[in-house]
């Protein structure tokens, strides 16, 4: 059921699609060390996963640099979620320290890790000063920051291709974020070889993750025609591919995909933005440190429910790209596939689907969906409007 699109839009409210220079490919990495040059480094910050030194990238990455005569400083305290704490390491990490660009490699903790060390090495300033309103001050980054090359190993939160840093500030036990086109990385360096040790739990929950970010950036009210191009087809690699990225993970077809997924949904999320889903989950991060990626697929098919009245032909759209049939249907059933699609998803890759797994009481749901509505800017972009009292019932639907 492929729907007519018409287009009547202002120009005023037509996003820009902007993007980060992408190098995408198998060995794509055996380019760093050009690239740099190209980029005129010569003592360079590589922010890392320590996981990774059982790989052997964090080795291969380190000769590459020391092939080209640039010096190399390196800062591996990654946490598993990035909190104010482990911003607060990196960035006094940084304080003092001389070099011209910054190199991230591992997954969305690592690379929103080198963001905000660049951020806030170049531009210092408190935490909250960048902090997004309400919670922070929103204040503007001043100018251009260092170059930062990055290198993503999970096909999971598109940072790879947007200008957002993401963090949990423990002592509020909110997830919040810092915004701003300045941030944005200066490459990307996306190659499928890089992903191949990922465990298949860590697979699929940021593969829902990626495929969260395509679908709020598809219904969002501030897609425009080029973000909904990246994002629907985002939707349909990740609904092709990550089935067998899970199950097979040596699998480079599948891993190939689900990285351009991420790129794809990245670049429509930095577009377009995202919706309720991320109003809802930030809380189970701040307060229970859920990570960000099952908290999206906790709450991603509840939301696509609750969003069906106003966006039908959308949800179409996206059934019909996971592979659902729906010719000759009703609307309403067509567009509810879309939400079928995604449970049979969640369940083949055996991501935790309920509030109840997680041990969070009920109790605590009217307190969640207050702290939900202070995250206001995914709740602008939602395609329904969501009241307190809704919220509250998705918490319930999602507990058992």
């Amino acid at each position: 059921m492929a729907r007519e699109i018409e287009y009547n839009l202002p120009v005023e409210s037509i996003i820009p699609l902007t993007t980060t220079p992408v190098k995408f490919g198998y060995g794509a990495t055996d380019e760093l060390g050009y690239e740099l040059k190209r980029l005129g480094l010569k003592n360079v910050l590589l922010v890392v996963d320590k996981k990774l030194v059982g790989f052997g990238l964090r080795d291969k990455v380190e000769k590459l640099i020391a092939a080209e005569g640039i010096a190399l400083q390196v800062f591996d305290e990654i946490g598993i979620e990035p909190t104010n704490v482990s911003f607060k390491k990196a960035i006094d990490f940084v304080t003092g320290k001389k070099f011209d660009g910054l190199i991230a490699m591992g997954g969305g903790s690592t690379i929103d890790t080198a963001k905000a060390m660049n951020l806030f090495g170049t531009y210092p300033a408190d935490l909250m000063d960048y902090v997004n309103k309400p919670i922070g001050q929103g204040k503007p980054v001043p100018g251009p920051l260092k170059p930062l090359v990055v290198l993503p190993t999970t096909a999971g939160t598109g940072s790879e291709s947007t200008p957002v840093i993401v963090l949990d500030l423990l002592d509020l036990k909110v997830k919040t974020g810092i915004s701003h086109q300045y941030i944005r990385p200066s490459l990307a360096i996306i190659d499928p070889l890089n992903t191949l040790t990922l465990p298949p739990l860590v697979t699929a929950a940021t593969g829902m993750d990626v495929l969260t970010h395509a679908i709020e950036s598809y219904t969002s009210v501030n897609a425009s025609p080029m973000s909904e191009l990246l994002s629907l087809e985002a939707i349909r690699l990740i609904g092709d591919n990550l089935r067998t990225a899970v199950h097979d993970g040596a699998n480079l077809e599948a891993r190939e995909a689900m990285l351009l997924g991420s790129l794809y949904a990245g670049l429509g999320l930095a577009n377009a933005g995202v919706t309720a889903v991320h109003s809802l989950s930030y809380p189970l991060g701040g307060k229970y440190g859920v990570s960000h990626g099952l908290a999206n697929t906790i709450m991603l098919p509840r939301v696509m429910a609750f969003n069906l009245p106003g966006a039908r032909e959308k949800f179409v759209d996206i059934a019909e790209a996971m592979g659902e049939k729906v010719d000759d249907l009703p609307i309403r059933e067509a567009a509810y596939l879309a939400v079928a699609a995604v449970e049979s998803l969640i369940e083949d890759c055996g991501v935790l689907t309920t509030l109840e797994e997680l041990e969070i009481p009920e109790k605590d749901f009217p307190a969640l969906a207050e702290a939900a509505m202070t995250v206001a800017r995914p709740l602008a972009n939602n395609p329904c409007r969501m009241t307190l009292e809704d919220m509250v019932e998705i918490y319930q639907e999602c507990y058992s």
